[in-house]
């Protein structure tokens, strides 16, 4: 109704126009409806304003309807708005999504990828649910503009690792469902942005064996903790301290031997089981493990239980035996025994040593070791203590001589053992009073007298006991007399080092020796040597040194370039003469093929030609040489054909040869008779 009581009414219709003068219309564009308003003249500018208002709800609601992804199920339940995409076959995040979405479900689908403008703006995002599908890389800050993000459920995906930049800028979060995973490393910081607000952390079901324990131990407000099904073997003890709101902590089935006590449990009831549990209680889940049943789990057998699912996996007298059948008295450990230790040593001063104690017990016994100094030792760049009781000691000296202890301990007791080590100086020079020592410029080591200034000079101490002959550019023989005046000589040794380099090399000689002859050295080099004796200390029982004498001395210079080339040309010559060598006997064998070829091929020639020859001229003799052909056949009856042959009778072919043996022929008797 109008003001003045006309009333009016609201026809759309489908055409573009309207049938009466007095009508109004506005057309939508999305649909093309034409919504015409019938009112009278009088109440036009009121209406007006009405018709404004209804044109942009109409128009707000087909944009909030054009938002919703294909084949997805919408919900605008003011103020949230909701979309569901539940098995439909998706491969990506739709990029149709409304940005003021609250809660987005994708789950069911085969999203691969998360990608950094999947979820871009969507600051109004609360819950977001990516269960079931097959997620296995997750871009750096994915979820970065997901500041209101209460919950996150990516379980039954295909993860294998979480980083620190994944989850970053997710400030609220409340519930982190990682279930079903593979992850198996989980970076320390990934958590950082939200490690004070979370309340619910789900990693079961995964490849888990290192838990970033430094991370847990500051979930502050962690509610649930689920750690179940994964391959964990190890829990720090005291890592849940901190965790006041801690209600539910489950480790089923992993690899724990045994589940350490932590001051939580000691504030706080803890049962076993959820069921009739009360609310200010903890509930520990640690069914499905090897449990190693002694005196470490008797505060674990003293809780609360309803059923008898756990068992025992050792020790072999408690093996297979339920957790809660087993009584008190029965968790029992065996205190430690050192069965194994490394007898009295002897090592010299800045040598290497192994000490080692080895110890048994239930459990297994930790061992450690006490210097003779009575300081705990620790790991240093010079010792390192390895956990089966060794200790290596990289760099003995005098300090370390004494008894160092083992004690092996457990939580039965302790046990000890003493380790003798016996530290022999090393000889140094410095200490000896038969040389005289001056002060010398430069790096070497050896205290002795300055060197000469003139190359391949020797020079010895005024004692004269030690001396250097044969000198070459690369060797020395180092000559000494025989030291029969020092009883129970076990050994000389020879150290020696160049001016320029801090080198310090030793020689052990038998004590038998008089001299050494040595090599490998640098050609125009001077040299300090000096030899002393090794020796058995009567008075203190333990090995001595004394020097004999030292000396310094100078290699010869050695001219490599110009040997090098005179080998280098003679190398070179030799090539040459043996390749000229090959070469010619190669021609001369070429030349004598060559000319027995020639002569075998001009005497077959020559012996065709004069037989050629002979045949003619019998064929076309005068009367006179018929005549004298026709008596030689009568006196040595000879054939015309032995004639045809001439002088050459070696030369007859085998036809010739038939024909002689051959009986004469009537024409051949003819002739004769004529003849005569």
């Amino acid at each position: 109704m109008a003001k003045d009581g006309s009333a009016w009414k609201i026809h759309c219709f489908k055409s573009s126009g309207c049938k009466q003068s007095n009508e109004k219309c506005a057309s939508e564009a999305e649909d093309s409806l034409p919504v015409c308003l019938k009112v009278p003249r009088k109440c036009l500018s009121y209406l007006t304003m009405e018709r404004v208002a209804l044109y942009l709800l109409f128009m707000s609601t087909t944009v909030e309807a054009m938002m919703c992804p294909t084949r997805c199920m919408c919900q605008h339940l003011s103020p949230s708005f909701t979309i569901l995409c539940t098995k439909t076959g998706l491969l990506f995040v739709p990029p149709t999504i409304d940005r003021r979405t609250a809660e987005l479900r994708l789950m069911d689908n085969f999203i691969t990828t998360l990608r950094r403008k999947d979820f871009a703006n969507m600051t109004n995002l609360i819950h977001l649910t990516l269960s079931r599908n097959t997620i296995s890389q997750i871009m750096p800050y994915a979820f970065f503009d997901l500041k209101g993000l209460h919950a996150l459920h990516l379980d039954s995906n295909r993860l294998t690792y979480i980083h620190e930049d994944h989850f970053k800028g997710l400030f609220n979060l409340r519930h982190l469902i990682l279930s079903n995973n593979q992850i198996n490393y989980i970076s320390p910081g990934s958590l950082d942005d939200f490690i004070d607000v979370i309340e619910d952390l789900d990693l079961s079901y995964n490849n888990l064996v290192n838990v970033p324990w430094e991370t847990v131990e500051r979930l502050s407000n962690v509610n649930t903790l689920s750690l179940d099904h994964n391959l964990i073997d190890f829990v720090p003890e005291g890592i849940f301290s901190n965790l006041h709101k801690l209600a539910r902590l489950d480790m089923t089935s992993n690899k724990l031997k045994k589940i350490p006590p932590d001051p939580l449990f000691s504030r706080i009831p803890v049962y076993a089981k959820p069921k009739g549990s009360p609310l200010s209680s903890l509930v520990l889940s640690f069914g499905g493990n090897p449990l190693h049943c002694n005196c470490e789990l008797v505060w674990l057998r003293r809780l609360t239980r309803e059923d008898d699912l756990e068992t025992c996996a050792s020790p072999p007298e408690l093996m297979g035996k339920y957790f809660w059948s087993v009584r008190e008295e029965e968790f029992i450990c065996e205190p430690p025994m050192i069965t194994h230790r490394t007898s009295k040593q002897v090592v010299l001063e800045g040598q290497s040593v192994s000490l080692k104690c080895k110890a048994v017990g239930d459990p297994e016994p930790f061992v450690r070791w006490i210097s003779p100094g009575g300081k705990l030792v620790s790991n240093t760049s010079r010792t390192i203590s390895y956990e089966n009781g060794t200790l290596d000691i990289l760099e003995v000296s005098g300090e370390e001589k004494g008894i160092f202890t083992c004690i092996a301990s457990n939580a039965a007791g302790e046990s000890t053992a003493p380790v003798e080590l016996m530290v022999s100086p090393y000889p140094h020079l410095a200490n000896s009073t038969n040389c005289d020592k001056e002060a010398e410029p430069g790096p070497s080591d050896i205290l002795i007298s300055a060197k000469s200034s003139f190359p391949n000079e020797t020079k010895s101490f005024p004692d004269g006991k030690v001396a250097v002959a044969e000198l070459t550019s690369s060797s020395a023989l180092i000559q000494w007399p025989s030291q029969h005046h020092i009883s129970g000589i076990r050994m000389f040794q020879i150290q020696y080092n160049s001016s320029v380099d801090d080198i310090l090399v030793y020689r052990m000689i038998p004590a038998a020796s008089k001299s050494f002859f040595l090599t490998d050295l640098i050609a125009g080099r001077d040299y300090d040597l000096c030899v002393l004796a090794v020796y058995d200390d009567g008075a203190t029982s333990l090995t001595a040194t004394t020097v004999i004498g030292c000396v310094q001395f100078t290699t010869e210079e050695e001219y490599r370039q110009c040997r090098s080339l005179h080998a280098q040309f003679l190398g070179g010559t030799m090539i040459i003469i043996i390749g000229g060598i090959i070469v010619a006997s190669v021609l001369v064998f070429i030349f004598i093929l060559l000319m027995k070829y020639k002569v075998y091929a001009n005497h077959h020639k020559n012996k065709n030609t004069e037989v050629n020859n002979v045949c003619s001229q019998t064929n076309g003799s005068q009367r006179g040489s018929m005549a004298q052909s026709s008596s030689k056949l009568a006196e040595g009856h000879i054939s015309p054909q032995q004639e045809c042959s001439g002088v050459a009778v070696k030369g007859k072919t085998v036809i010739d040869r038939d024909r002689e043996r051959a009986p004469p022929s009537d024409t051949a008797l003819r002739n004769e008779a004529l003849f005569q």
